[in-house]
């Protein structure tokens, strides 16, 4: 086992850990904030796999625009600290026993498939995938509109928790 290899079953499972954290943190600010080491998690990944590009959009976009976003909307939001209510209803071992087998599922499906063990094809050098993919984020037939649409989305959902927040 190399040092990579270390590195990343440290990444997974800290994210993995984070995530579960995120679903199951009493307070929505700790979930956001467990959401926030999960995403970092990914971007080390991203790192590993010498994706470098995937990797600061992750820390950009992710955890510096939209998990701050869901931070400043939940503070803004009044009662987050000690939310009424139960916090898991009569359905959780249900979902919690579907989601391990899932897991175990897919685990097993790509250790017996050959996909695992083919080898992947050579990857063409003259090929500048960060040229390509920037070209297709601001080209007007690709995703200029998906992007423009979720911007708006988040802009509404900040705007709705500061008219819930506000005192009357």
């Amino acid at each position: 086992m190399t040092g990579l290899d270390i590195l990343f079953i440290i990444f997974a499972v800290v994210s993995l850990i984070s995530a579960l954290m995120v679903v199951t943190a009493k307070n929505l600010v700790h979930a956001a904030l467990w959401l926030i080491l999960a995403l970092f998690g990914v971007a080390a990944i991203y790192v590993l796999l010498n994706a470098s590009f995937l990797a600061v959009v992750q820390i950009v976009v992710y955890i510096g625009a939209i998990a701050i976003l869901m931070i400043f909307t939940v503070m803004l939001t009044r009662n987050v600290t000690n939310p009424p209510g139960e916090k898991f209803n009569k359905n959780w071992i249900l979902g919690a026993i579907l989601s391990v087998a899932l897991f175990v599922g897919i685990v097993v499906i790509t250790v017996m498939s050959s996909i695992s063990k083919t080898a992947l094809p050579a990857v063409d050098t003259s090929f500048n995938t960060v040229e390509e993919l920037g070209k297709a984020l601001v080209s007007p037939n690709a995703y200029v509109l998906p992007f423009e649409v979720a911007s708006v989305l988040l802009l509404g959902a900040l705007i709705g928790a500061i008219v819930v927040a506000r005192k009357k």
